[in-house]
């Protein structure tokens, strides 16, 4: 992973106030390799490659889901801006809400996001862990689950209320994660999720 500074001179707008969509805007004009995650992180800019562990495991999530939705509905690494200081997450799964639109700038809305799923690459967990869980309970994402293949653990984060999850549970790799009494209603096997 890069952590990568841009002069905010350079990205700011019009009115001189730096935004997520200048700062992607000039990221997208950068050659950024094949296979690099970017995501903004309270206005700071996180690269990390794909590592066949976090792959294996991400692919796996989104089979599971592809179950019981809609391919529409199941993203990966697409762009969601959630609140709090330039928000601008790639999240590894998100589940998108029956019917939901995109907004006018043709991005998903973080009101419309029902379940996230990230899986922990050793130098950004810190974020997943900390302010993007913060952004997701403050959105109230109804689901949060944190994969973490160096404990071999997954996190379950359930009830956002007051920008924090009320209930929060651990399984480990091997055992379900059972979220039927959730928005999702499946159970998420990771006996196959891998270690790192």
């Amino acid at each position: 992973m890069t952590v990568m500074a841009i002069d905010r001179i350079e990205m700011a707008d019009s009115s001189d106030e730096l935004t997520l969509d200048a700062m992607f805007e000039a990221l997208e004009k950068m050659p950024v390799p094949e296979g690099i995650k970017v995501e903004i992180v309270e206005g700071n800019i996180f690269m990390s490659p794909q590592r066949d562990t976090h792959w294996d495991i991400t692919l796996d999530v989104v089979e599971q889901l592809r179950t019981q939705y809609a391919r529409k509905r199941v993203k990966s690494d697409v762009r969601i801006d959630y609140p709090g200081y330039l928000n601008g997450f790639a999240t590894d799964v998100t589940l998108i809400a029956e019917g939901a639109v995109k907004n006018s700038k043709g991005q998903w809305r973080h009101q419309d996001v029902e379940f996230v799923a990230e899986v922990i690459s050793k130098r950004t967990g810190a974020n997943d862990y900390g302010p993007k869980k913060s952004a997701y309970a403050t959105a109230e994402v109804p689901v949060y689950l944190i994969i973490d293949p160096y404990t071999g653990r997954c996190h379950l984060f359930t009830e956002p209320k007051d920008g924090a999850y009320i209930n929060e549970r651990t399984v480990p790799f091997g055992g379900e994660v059972d979220l039927t009494n959730t928005v999702v209603d499946l159970t998420l096997k990771t006996d196959e999720f891998p270690r790192d």
